[in-house]
């Protein structure tokens, strides 16, 4: 059985099979074979809940949870743009608000929470407009259009997102267990680089930028390149965790749980292409 990369879809219930299809096949079935550890069949029955997830069911969700996080992110914008001032305590309030729903929701297993779904989209969103405008504002060049860089960075991060949909969906790349524990280790590995460099630039290290991850240098851009990679292909494990969940027949509020997860990727795909680009267009 594969185990997705991403934290949020691990703590959600996991079928084997479903491989490009997105629900299609007997649903029904599968949900009968895996019917003895599938947390969610038993929660069905325990509930009198008889309409299993669709896959409308999660293109409405994540689109729900990506609209409330776009206009929370375009007021933040404008808010910070307003008042600079502003920008450290939405970037903090936002991050760390961020991160500690969905740990709620790892841990508690409460992602399939729309309560706890959209808060995250909320604070996620508070966080993204003021990460945007200082980015776009203050680490480039001078010149430099921020409406542009940010629509770039957008349209990179949603061009990335339906290429890896078309890729899971014609099979160009399959979904394996040595696949999933590559990206696994990859991931451990930029935790432990990135949790590294912040420590090092704490304590003045490299002139306040550490190893450099962050610097805007060579290496600063093979590590976003070797950050977006990864999303790009965590997209793939995801897109598979969240059929094994339609074809295990999970209820349709399992949607919540894979439109977090969806989401989560796809914020950190958005920031490693904004510093990217930021890069290229700094002094």
């Amino acid at each position: 059985m594969r185990e997705s990369s991403n934290p949020v879809f691990r703590s959600l219930p996991k079928q084997q099979g479903g491989y490009a299809t997105f629900g299609t096949g007997a649903a029904g079935a599968a949900a009968q074979v895996h019917q003895d550890y599938n947390p969610y069949i038993d929660q069905r029955q325990q509930q009198g809940v008889s309409r299993p997830l669709t896959i409308d069911d999660v293109v409405t969700k994540t689109g729900i949870t990506l609209a409330v996080l776009t206009a929370m992110a375009v007021v933040s914008y404008f808010f910070v743009s307003a008042n600079v001032a502003l920008a450290g305590p939405f970037t903090m309030i936002g991050a760390l608000g961020g991160l500690a729903l969905v740990l709620v929701a790892m841990f508690g297993r409460k992602q399939d929470s729309p309560v706890i779904v959209l808060s995250y989209a909320a604070l996620e969103g508070l966080f993204l407009g003021a990460f945007s405008f200082v980015i776009a504002n203050f680490y480039v060049a001078d010149g430099v259009s921020a409406g542009a860089l940010i629509s770039q960075a957008v349209l990179g991060t949603l061009g990335v997102f339906f290429g890896m949909l078309v890729v899971y969906k014609t099979g160009a790349i399959r979904v394996t267990p040595k696949l999933t524990r590559m990206l696994i280790a990859g991931l451990i590995g930029v935790v432990v680089l990135s949790l590294g460099n912040f420590v090092l630039a704490m304590f003045n290290v490299g002139g306040g930028e550490g190893l450099g991850l962050r610097s805007g240098g060579p290496l600063a851009i093979i590590f976003s390149l070797v950050c977006i990679g990864l999303a790009a292909f965590s997209f793939l494990v995801d897109f598979d965790a969240a059929d094994q969940m339609i074809r295990a027949g999970a209820p349709e509020k399992a949607a919540w749980g894979i439109a977090l997860g969806l989401t989560v990727t796809l914020v950190w795909l958005y920031i490693e292409i904004l510093r990217l680009l930021s890069y290229f267009q700094s002094d």
